[in-house]
């Protein structure tokens, strides 16, 4: 009895401590904004293995050059490989691949607090690498630059993604973020 009673006290105390530092707040991210202009000096890493990292010199992706002259669908994510975003997240959005084609969308894109390899590994793993582009924000630069950014450190996880994104998903046209709707 006294064993479970300190097992519970430990778990409110480690529970509460991953509240620290967390607010609802959302991103400064809406309709109307200029995604490029927001981040201007941030690259991303498109997923790859360490030997397509190598040969391309370990290049990155400018803003600029992934949504240009682009309708693209982009999500950010906490990290790869954790459960929820395993299990749901991204599923729904391969799910939904044909909608988005329909509605114009040319590419559908997560992004995560990881580097490519990482993100390359875990884009296998779900069998998405054909129907989403999975891109590492290696640095957290891009999440920082749109106050999306989330330390989860107390859960061991550094600083990552918020997931409490609002709207939780940017269609951009042309870098600008569009009013989106399944239904338009």
């Amino acid at each position: 009895m006294a064993s479970a009673m300190l097992k519970r006290s430990a778990m409110k105390s480690m529970v509460g401590s991953f509240r620290i530092g967390v607010t609802r707040s959302f991103a400064s991210v809406s309709v109307g904004t200029d995604l490029v202009s927001s981040a201007p000096d941030v690259s991303l890493q498109k997923a790859r293995t360490w030997d397509e990292g190598v040969s391309s010199k370990f290049s990155t992706t400018s803003l600029k050059d992934i949504f240009k002259g682009k309708k693209v669908v982009i999500f950010g994510l906490p990290g790869a490989f954790t459960g929820v975003c395993s299990a749901q997240h991204v599923p729904s959005y391969q799910k939904n691949i044909d909608k988005f084609k329909s509605k114009g969308v040319d590419s559908v894109i997560c992004v995560s607090v990881n580097d490519p390899y990482t993100m390359n590994g875990w884009a296998n793993n779900l069998q998405s690498k054909d129907t989403i582009e999975f891109y590492g924000d290696f640095d957290g630069s891009f999440h920082k630059s749109l106050e999306l950014d989330k330390d989860l450190s107390a859960a061991l996880l550094g600083h990552r993604s918020q997931r409490q994104m609002h709207p939780p998903v940017y269609v951009l046209n042309h870098n600008w973020v569009c009013p989106w709707s399944m239904n338009m």
